[in-house]
């Protein structure tokens, strides 16, 4: 039978051949991983749904494949699930490999205690980092496949990651070779999409952005107070984002048109707010929304931007959390930024851009008072968003981060 790229999700026609965790030859259970595709949006490991032999590879590391196309040919007939055994030697012979498929890559982390072990292409990552021993971690993947989050659980002392608003570290700087000044590498599929779908949003939108500050010294305070309590008694780290994403849910309800979208020569108003939060991951940027933000209140966003910004370091993350998006929130002050122009989330008509926290010195009731101050940038759509309703929706921002009392009772 033949291997094919599978469905991988709404709108989604190619993806880029990352790995292949198989080669031509070897005897695979149902369940193992036998390549590891990259989308856009999202990274598909492709099983074995049976047991048997794969007997060809079509294609390499690194090719752009499109669905349905043939990837290689597996054997799941009796024969070939008994290929594993002494009648190895009876096996059919591989079709010839392509030289990128033929061997492992040379960034494949591998290990001789780790060998043989059933385990997701993260997982054997994360154990080859950690020094892990996975033939000790019980695997709860389909099939037992061991995946990342089981080797997180069964680190006896893992290294706790810090979670800032919703926003992972910056990728890693490209390795640079001795004495080489300058490196080519070609564009993955997912930094290719993003490309294509920032300069879409700049050609098919009328861009336009507008500015506010807020005064963080009445949040921080509320903070401030209840971050311990909410730790303790809740188990989650109550940052600001889940307060700007209750003031933006409020800010959209008072002007739903930021919130809209065009069809064609429709406007579309949405009466629900699917929020999107802009998470920097290794792999690129991904925008996961948060369904029905309106309906939450500060602890669930709490608990729901955590689990997701920890899905998405995990390259977990699901075509569902990745679509549907109605208005999104990116915030580069977690890297420092202090003021930007944040690219709309084509085909949203609005993004709001949070900023760093920074003292400044600012005129309270006539003198002169030092406050930390956070500048907010509002980029819209000028097709249908009027410039009034953008400054108003920023101003209904300022007010409820400034008195957050008011998230209470609206």
């Amino acid at each position: 039978m033949q291997l094919l790229v599978p469905p991988l999700g709404e709108s989604i026609t190619e993806a880029t051949i990352t790995r292949w965790l198989k080669r031509a030859g070897d005897a695979v259970n149902a369940g193992e991983t036998l390549v590891e595709l990259e989308t856009d949006k999202i990274t598909v490991e492709v099983p074995a749904l049976k047991g048997g032999l794969l007997t060809a590879i079509a294609k390499a590391e690194g090719d752009v494949v499109k669905v349905g196309e043939v990837l290689g040919d597996f054997d799941d007939s009796a024969s070939a699930v008994s290929a594993a055994g002494p009648a190895a030697a009876a096996a059919p012979t591989p079709a010839p490999v392509p030289a990128a498929a033929a061997a492992p890559s040379a960034s494949s982390p591998t290990s001789s205690v780790n060998a043989g072990v059933r385990a997701a292409p993260s997982a054997v990552r994360l154990a080859t980092e950690t020094g892990a021993d996975l033939s000790q971690v019980p695997g709860t993947g389909r099939g037992g496949v061991v995946s990342k989050p089981d080797v997180l659980a069964a680190l006896s002392t893992p290294t706790p990651r810090p979670v800032v608003a919703a926003f992972s570290p910056p990728p890693a700087a490209v390795a640079r070779p001795a004495g080489e000044r300058e490196t080519r590498e070609k564009m993955t599929t997912r930094r290719k999409r993003i490309a294509e779908n920032l300069l879409q949003a700049q050609h098919a939108t009328a861009h336009l952005t507008t500015f506010n500050e807020i005064d963080m010294s009445a949040i921080s305070a509320l903070r401030g107070r209840l971050k311990e309590k909410v730790e303790k008694e809740h188990g989650v780290k109550l940052s600001f984002m889940p307060f700007f994403a209750r003031a933006a849910c409020l800010a959209l309800k008072a002007f739903p048109t930021v919130n809209a979208q065009i069809d064609g020569e429709s406007i579309i108003y949405k009466h629900y707010v699917n929020l999107g939060i802009a998470v920097a991951s290794e792999a690129g940027l991904v925008v996961p929304n948060l369904k029905d933000a309106d309906r939450k209140g500060i602890l669930d966003f709490s608990r729901d931007i955590i689990a997701l910004a920890q899905k998405a370091r995990d390259g977990k993350l699901t075509m569902d959390d990745l679509t549907g998006g109605s208005f999104t929130i990116t915030n580069g002050g977690v890297f420092g930024s202090l003021l930007s122009t944040p690219i709309i989330n084509y085909p949203q008509v609005a993004i709001l851009g949070l900023h760093k926290t920074q003292d400044r010195p600012v005129a309270v009731d006539g003198q002169v008072e030092i406050r930390p101050m956070m500048y907010v940038a509002l980029s819209y759509d000028h097709r249908i968003v009027d410039g009034q309703q953008a400054v108003l929706f920023l101003v209904k921002l300022k007010e409820v981060m400034e008195d957050p009392a008011s998230m209470l009772i609206d």
